[in-house]
C-alpha cells in the first residue's frame, strides 16, 4: 500500500488521492460507530431518534452524555458506548495522521543514490 524506501516518494495528486481514502475509511468508521449509538440509546435507553442522536454524538466527540439514563440496561450500554468511542477516537485519528506521517518519514528516508 505504501511505497518503500527504495521508491520514489509519490506526486502531490496520488498523495491527495490516499489522504482522500484514509478520510473515507475514517468517515465510515465514524457513521457507522454513530450508527451503533443512535441504535442503542434508542432501543436500549428508549429515547426517541433524535436524542439518540443527539447523545451518541456527544460520546462520540468525548463532551458527554446529555439526557438522563433510566434502568441499568441503559446505563451498561451508556458506559460501554463510551469505551468504545475512545477507541474510534484513537482509531480516526490514526487513520488521517498515518498517510501524513508516513510521507515525512519516507522523505526523510528516501533512498537518492539511484538504485
Amino acid at each position: 500500500m505504501f511505497e518503500r524506501k527504495h521508491e520514489r516518494v509519490l506526486s502531490s495528486r496520488r498523495f491527495a488521492w490516499r489522504v482522500a481514502g484514509f478520510a473515507g475509511a475514517a468517515g465510515v468508521l465514524i457513521i457507522t460507530a454513530l450508527g451503533i449509538g443512535v441504535a442503542g440509546y434508542h432501543w436500549i435507553a428508549g429515547f426517541g431518534l433524535v436524542d439518540s442522536l443527539l447523545n451518541a454524538s456527544m460520546i462520540l466527540g468525548g463532551m458527554g452524555p446529555v439526557g438522563e439514563l433510566h434502568g441499568t440496561a441503559a446505563k451498561v450500554f451508556a458506559s460501554a458506548y463510551a469505551l468504545f468511542s475512545g477507541l474510534v477516537f484513537i482509531s480516526v485519528a490514526g487513520l488521517l495522521f498515518t498517510p501524513v506521517i508516513h510521507r515525512i518519514l519516507h522523505l526523510f528516508h528516501v533512498d537518492e543514490s539511484g538504485r
